[in-house]
């Protein structure tokens, strides 16, 4: 009767899964799960940044045009940041200087921008905490995964490759499931928080136009009584 030989160990993806330790399964669905979470984020804030990218295009157009600023054709944003500014404006108290008008007007436009763009940053904090940790959890898996392999060897008293390739393949897919993880979400946090940086450094160029114009105009009575229509 001829013997059956043994089957030979699986050594895809899913196999050194599958074959792992209990814990060094935890750490790769724990990685798995985090670059899921990783690459909605990527997605949502991808579509964010385009909107917010035209909302501060809409909203150099309308400071370049000449005169006071108006709401027509800007996008929640810009309209918004308009609605502060004339809302400070109107509320300008005659003994006030110039200065201390012009400062708080802006600062009004300024503080709706800087709330707005805050509603964008929840999910950046995870990126940048992602891009940091996931290597390290990774490595734990790693050595964790390692250290079941030597534990193995001294027991059976075997140091072939044969017992020993098998355990350390699967310790260091935890590490390359931490390098999957972590690189996308450097990349895509440090693009993020610099396009956000770049996007508030348009909106307060424009803000400090919209100030002085708006400060300028408290000489013409008629420039005030066409905003307040």
């Amino acid at each position: 009767m001829t013997e059956l030989m043994p089957a030979a160990p699986d050594h895809s993806m899913l196999g050194l899964f599958m074959q792992a330790d209990i814990v060094v399964k935890a750490v790769m669905l724990l990685l798995l799960l985090a670059s899921i979470a990783c690459w909605a984020i990527v997605v949502d804030k991808i579509f964010v940044l385009r909107r917010l990218k035209r909302e501060a295009t809409a909203v150099e157009a309308a400071t370049a045009r000449p005169g006071l600023p108006s709401e027509t054709g800007l996008l929640p944003l810009g309209s918004h940041m308009v609605q502060r500014g004339l809302a400070a404006w109107r509320d300008s108290d005659q003994e006030e200087s110039r200065k201390d008008r012009r400062e708080r007007i802006e600062r009004a436009m300024r503080a709706g921008v800087g709330a707005y763009l805050r509603k964008v940053e929840p999910g950046l904090p995870f990126l940048a905490t992602l891009g940091s940790a996931a290597p390290f959890i990774g490595l734990f898996g790693t050595v964790w995964g390692i250290m079941n392999s030597f534990t193995a060897i001294a027991q059976s008293n075997d140091t072939s490759l044969a017992v020993v390739a098998p355990g350390i393949a699967e310790a260091l897919l935890a590490t390359a499931l931490g390098l999957v993880a972590a690189i996308p979400a450097v990349i895509a946090y440090n693009k993020f928080a610099t396009d956000l940086g770049r996007i508030g450094q348009r909106f307060n160029a424009c803000i400090g136009i919209l100030g002085e114009r708006l400060t300028a105009s408290d000489t013409s009575g008629v420039a005030r009584s066409h905003a307040a229509e």
